[in-house]
């Protein structure tokens, strides 16, 4: 259904939850090198339980060639808490990709600046944490972006 990006990813948890949220959503998990872990590592499997051999899972060496494999109307979206418009007013698409930074450094500010409009930040109450954990994040947007979709799961 959707793309889920993971751009660096450094914990290996977050990328088996994540992987756990692409099969539940019949969606694609990718993986943006470097990883900050093995793919064998036993923290990703464990997070993914019996699940993480059914995820179709993409890793790749650049951004620049994850982007030159989308199908055309597809649209990224990217999720940093230096944006300025919420998820819930995007207009999300089956086979869009929806972007994460790494846990630490978030997406580079020049992405998000060149986004414009695809920039999404999760509204969160002022004064509380300044993020999300990352797999959280994925799920609250995925989630979004599959209830727009309306599929009858």
């Amino acid at each position: 259904m959707f793309h889920i990006v993971l751009m660096t990813p450094e914990i290996p948890h977050n990328a088996g939850a994540a992987g756990r949220l692409a099969l539940a959503t019949d969606s694609t998990l990718h993986l943006v090198k470097p990883l900050g872990f093995s793919l064998e590592d036993k923290h990703v499997r464990r997070t993914g339980l019996d699940y993480w051999q059914e995820v179709k899972l993409q890793v790749w060496e650049t951004f620049e060639d994850l982007t030159a494999s989308a199908d055309n109307g597809a649209q990224f979206w990217f999720l940093s808490t230096k944006a300025n418009r919420s998820p819930w007013t995007a207009d999300f698409k089956a086979g869009d990709y929806l972007v994460f930074g790494c846990e630490t450094k978030g997406l580079p500010e020049s992405i998000i600046a060149e986004a414009g409009d695809r920039a999404l930040r999760i509204p969160m109450s002022p004064g509380g944490t300044r993020s999300l954990n990352l797999s959280t994040a994925v799920a609250i947007v995925l989630y979004e972006a599959a209830r727009q979709q309306a599929p009858d799961w």
